[in-house]
């Protein structure tokens, strides 16, 4: 018979994420047949996996993350229902891998809600046939009363699964004993029930110092701790952009690599109002020298030696944004490398065409930035794909030759409205200094990743320093944190699921 464990939180980015990816790993590397699961997610970050129809579909970053820990192919049944922002208070839902329409909240749990938790139940009904452990992963606090009837990541994932409930605290935020004491008394009893203990994470010092609050609490709810783990980031992608500086913040990635700040170069990212898988620059700040600077929009270029413009899940309503902040005057003017990725590359070009398609606030045509001379065509229909391209060297990926892989996820067609090199298949375009493309993870293929860092150290007229290693799976380190600072007697009693 299947196990699950319910990895819940008293709030959002309290670890859930990072603990479940562990436990996937510690469970495959001691055989154990497991799979994650999270029934609801919201997040713009998402991966292309399989969906039961053998077709390509949408699911969280996350759990694409957890299904690699657990070394098992990912597929939609671990996200079932994916909720996509997409402003003005909508969201775009996905059931299953496959987009179904927009929704406002009250019109989702209206419409749309009962319609989700069919496909979340029947995806874990096929998971449970077929894997022996199954690691769901909560979402935000689960003990929002006001969601309590139509909580399907957290209550209706516990009931449905049959789940065992770990509840994690983080101690970064402060208050975590009222947190996990105040979470317990609101769970509702067939909930608290199903706790089997609580867990403190980020912590830094010695844990020695919690012992005596552990003890009352303990006493308090009758619930033991499992364990404290130390703040530690094994490196796994953001599932969302908590991480991420407010719109008028600027936050920096890449700067504890010994390289000092004038021998580095920067990379300039504008920090879209609705940003999307921003992962893909992450590989870039992990090399030695690189600065991944998320800036504001009204932000001087000045400093930066190239520029990215991300993926966005409202690429029309966004490049107003840019555009009333002098975005493009700024973007025009830069004379160094820029790639705009999926959104950022539509952002790019001269002319995007039915932008009701995608935007609520603007109708008809509308002038991109022009520095590419292509046409986006928005249409209802999403391609989600997982390709393999052949690269023809061109402009920034000149120093590269072979082949690379990456997923896709947009609405818009785009087409040359002018003589363009096209170096990553059709739906691409260069110059020498600009590219545009669809293809996220673009910066995960280690070769072309240090091509485009080559030409960004070369244009600057900087050394390029020695690249980095490969550093460890940060799924190992997301098992070992667990492995190591979770209670023995928890981690045996789940590799000790008997097989079916």
């Amino acid at each position: 018979m299947t196990r699950t464990i319910l990895v819940a939180g008293t709030a959002s980015h309290v670890g859930k994420s990072t603990v479940a990816a562990g436990l996937c790993r510690a469970l495959s590397d001691a055989g154990v047949s497991v799979a994650p699961f999270k029934a609801q997610n919201m997040s713009n970050n998402a991966r292309v996996a399989l969906s039961r129809a053998g077709e390509w579909g949408e699911i969280g970053v996350s759990q694409f993350v957890q299904a690699r820990a657990a070394r098992v192919p990912a597929t939609t049944d671990m996200n079932p229902v994916l909720l996509k922002p997409r402003g003005d208070g909508q969201s775009q839902l996905v059931i299953q891998g496959e987009a179904v329409g927009n929704f406002e909240a009250g019109a989702y749990y209206e419409a749309g809600w009962e319609r989700a938790k069919a496909a979340a139940e029947a995806s874990f009904e096929r998971l449970a046939a077929e894997y022996d452990v199954i690691v769901a992963e909560g979402a935000g606090s689960i003990a929002e009363i006001n969601l309590a009837d139509r909580d399907l990541a957290n209550r209706e994932t516990a009931l449905f699964a049959d789940a065992d409930i770990l509840l994690l605290g983080d101690i970064e935020r402060g208050g975590v004993f009222a947190s996990l004491y105040g979470t317990l008394e609101l769970m509702p009893d067939d909930l608290r029930e199903r706790v089997i203990g609580t867990a403190i994470t980020k912590f830094r010092g010695d844990p020695s110092l919690l012992d005596s609050g552990l003890s009352a609490l303990e006493a308090r709810t009758g619930v033991p701790c499992l364990g404290v783990l130390p703040y530690d980031d094994p490196g796994l992608p953001e599932e969302d952009s908590v991480s991420l500086p407010a719109a008028a913040e600027r936050a920096v990635w890449g700067t504890e690599d010994g390289v000092s700040e004038t021998a580095a170069i920067t990379i300039a990212v504008p920090r879209l109002p609705h940003i999307s898988n921003f992962t893909d620059l992450e590989p870039l700040a992990a090399e030695p020298g690189v600065r991944v600077a998320f800036v504001p929009l009204n932000d001087s270029l000045d400093v930066a030696d190239a520029v990215v413009l991300p993926g966005t899940k409202n690429t029309v309503d966004d490049l107003l944004a840019l555009r009333e902040a002098g975005f493009g005057e700024r973007i025009r003017a830069f004379d160094g490398p820029v790639v705009g990725i999926c959104g950022g590359f539509q952002l790019l070009g001269d002319r995007l065409t039915n932008v009701e398609v995608e935007s609520t606030s603007e109708r008809g045509d509308i002038q991109g930035f022009g520095l590419l001379p292509v046409t986006t065509e928005f249409l209802p229909e999403k391609r989600v794909t997982r390709p393999t391209l052949a690269v023809d060297g061109h402009g920034l990926l000149a120093g590269f030759s072979g082949t690379v892989t990456g997923y896709e996820i947009h609405m818009g067609r785009t087409s040359a409205s002018g003589s363009v090199a096209r170096p990553l298949g059709p739906e691409s375009a260069a110059t020498e200094r600009v590219l545009g493309t669809y293809l996220h993870g673009l910066f995960e293929n280690d070769s072309l990743r240090r091509a485009f860092v080559e030409a960004v150290f070369s244009a600057a007229e900087k050394s390029v320093p020695s690249f980095a290693d490969a550093t460890d799976d940060p799924a190992d380190r997301a098992a070992e944190l667990v492995t190591k600072h979770l209670d023995s007697e928890f981690i045996e009693g789940l590799l000790e699921t008997p097989a079916r």
